[in-house]
């Protein structure tokens, strides 16, 4: 199956660069979730689906992950070494997630891939980030979306919860999935198009 996710996503991309990037490609499916080869951020950037995986835990399926970015990346160093547009999204697909398990989640992401000097720089963002979660049931959508020096957004669907500044915050968040210890390295894979 990821070699036909693979295979869709390269014929995907050879025919919007064949049509010189205005073409339409059809939704990639992962886990039964429909993902738009494109987005549009809240100020009018495009974004382009650069990969998608399905989040695990001992053996049930937390929520579908895609990456989208202005320019495609196949490596966590061209993502993070580029101050582009960013958005990761969540598709829950679990009965339910409480507040608690998304914060320790993110806990253990941010404690696995920052140094100690950088969860102290950032403990105050951390914390601001924490506090902006409460529980997912399947079905919900959460974006984490960051533009070129500014903030990282969260929205609920179609409600944004709040921002937190900086970049050094959202290089942090996305190596969570990213990092070198990501939540899994399947999923890492996966959401860089390997």
């Amino acid at each position: 199956m990821d070699s036909v996710k693979k295979l869709g996503a390269a014929v995907c991309l050879a025919v919007l660069v064949g049509v010189g990037g205005g073409g339409y490609c059809a939704d990639m499916e992962v886990a039964g979730v429909a993902l738009a080869p494109s987005q549009t951020m809240a100020d009018g950037t495009e974004v382009v689906l650069n990969g998608a995986g399905v989040r695990s835990k001992f053996f049930f399926k937390i929520y579908v992950a895609a990456l989208y970015l202005e320019q495609r990346a196949d490596s966590a160093e061209a993502v993070l070494a580029t101050d582009g547009a960013r958005r990761m999204v969540m598709h829950f697909l679990y009965d339910e997630v409480s507040a608690e398990q998304l914060v320790e989640t993110w806990g253990d992401g941010f404690t696995a891939n920052g140094s100690d000097e950088q969860l102290a720089a950032l403990a105050t963002e951390i914390e601001a980030f924490n506090a902006l979660f409460t529980a997912v049931r399947a079905g919900d959508v959460i974006m984490l979306d960051y533009l070129p020096g500014g903030a990282t957004s969260v929205w609920y669907g179609d409600e944004m919860r709040g921002e937190i500044g900086g970049r050094d915050f959202n290089d942090l968040l996305l190596s969570i999935w990213l990092g070198e210890k990501p939540v899994t390295t399947a999923l890492k894979k996966a959401l860089l198009g390997q």
